[in-house]
């Protein structure tokens, strides 16, 4: 059995959550569209196989990745018993994407409108959402897309587009403060004709555990 890695990588763009796709340049599923990834080389920990192939592919580099999953459905990968081990992230979108030698047109799509694709990636795509959606909820993950500094109604678009839910604006706030993830910072921002609205920013740039249940932002 041979060890795979597949990249899932999320963006806001547009006002829409995307993912980073590739069209497979050889066989299996030649032509169709598939999660970044490939095999592990003898040599390599899992994290750096998975860098390396979303480098090599689109051109993305040096991301935080957290692992999910692992998938090794006997019928999943027509060349053999092939075990995928899947990461997911959640990244701006201002990289340049460039294709490599075996893959081509690396691009984002729209979460909620995916191309046909290859392998089993439906089913990892679906199982990254979940998390991406557990993570926001109980992580400080959003500082990954969001600027150095932003106002709480940018804070809220972020939930918003990734949970898929219009979330009411009061308690979005009391909730956000109740987690003492923000701090204020000393400057503001216009936002269409109201006064000027505060800035804030994460009080711990890197990934942080912040409850150890679910958040009742879908409730």
């Amino acid at each position: 059995m041979r060890v795979a890695v597949d990249a899932v990588v999320f963006t806001i763009m547009h006002d829409e959550l995307r993912i980073l796709l590739i069209k497979r340049k050889y066989e299996p599923f030649q032509g169709k569209y598939a999660l970044p990834g490939g095999f592990v080389h003898a040599d390599e920990e899992l994290e750096h196989a998975c860098q390396r192939e979303l480098e090599e592919e689109t051109n993305v580099q040096q991301i935080f990745l957290k692992q999910f999953g692992a998938y090794g459905g006997v019928k999943r990968d027509p060349r053999g018993r092939i075990l995928s081990v899947a990461y997911f992230a959640l990244i701006r979108p201002e990289q340049k994407l460039i294709a490599s030698f075996d893959a081509t047109e690396p691009r984002w799509h729209s979460v909620y409108d995916l191309p046909e694709l290859g392998f089993d990636h439906s089913k990892i795509i679906a199982d990254a959402l979940r998390q991406l959606r557990y993570e926001l909820q109980t992580t400080n993950i959003a500082f990954q897309i969001l600027p150095e500094r932003f106002t709480l109604r940018e804070l809220q678009q972020v939930y918003e587009l990734v949970l898929d839910k219009k979330l009411d604006k009061r308690n979005f706030r009391k909730r956000i403060k109740e987690l003492r993830i923000l701090e204020e910072t000393a400057e503001h921002k216009m936002e269409g004709a109201h006064r000027p609205a505060q800035l804030y920013r994460f009080c711990t740039p890197a990934h942080q555990n912040i409850r150890k249940k679910v958040n009742v932002f879908l409730q």
